[in-house]
């Protein structure tokens, strides 16, 4: 599913999810490894937001939604990754803030050593590189 928050016509922000089934095997192996059954996830992908727009509850919204459609199709889980970096990692903003506790309000916590290694190429890069990816769930029942 696509979540989008518009201010009128113009586009602001957008949200993704996906049953963790319809992803790369790759991406699913972390948690299957961890015994957990991949059929009950429901996995959000990205989450963009232009930054006028954070602080507005529009955050909440697209978790909102996407957990509904999570609980409508009967998934057990939800569940995301978050990008492992240094506090003192040069692409951080100046103005950087973690959004751990807005995820640990919405009931999601880091699952210890559940994480993947997954490559892109970042802003300014020649060639893509491995990232490592903690993954964040929540129970749904």
């Amino acid at each position: 599913m696509i979540v989008g928050a518009f201010a009128g016509d113009r586009l602001v922000g957008a949200a993704t999810a996906a049953p963790m089934t319809d992803h790369a095997a790759a991406f699913a192996a972390p948690l299957e490894a961890r015994g957990i059954d991949i059929k009950g996830v429901y996995y959000f992908g990205e989450s963009v937001l232009l930054p006028e727009w954070r602080g507005h509850g529009v955050g909440h919204a697209f978790f909102d939604r996407r957990e509904a459609k999570a609980r409508e199709m009967g998934f057990a889980m939800a569940s995301f990754c978050a990008v492992m970096r240094p506090t003192d990692h040069p692409a951080r903003p100046a103005d950087y803030s973690p959004l751990d506790p807005f995820w640990r309000k919405r009931g999601f916590a880091p699952v210890e050593g559940l994480t993947a290694r997954f490559g892109w190429r970042d802003v300014g890069a020649a060639q893509d590189s491995d990232h490592d990816m903690q993954f964040w769930v929540k129970a749904l029942a």
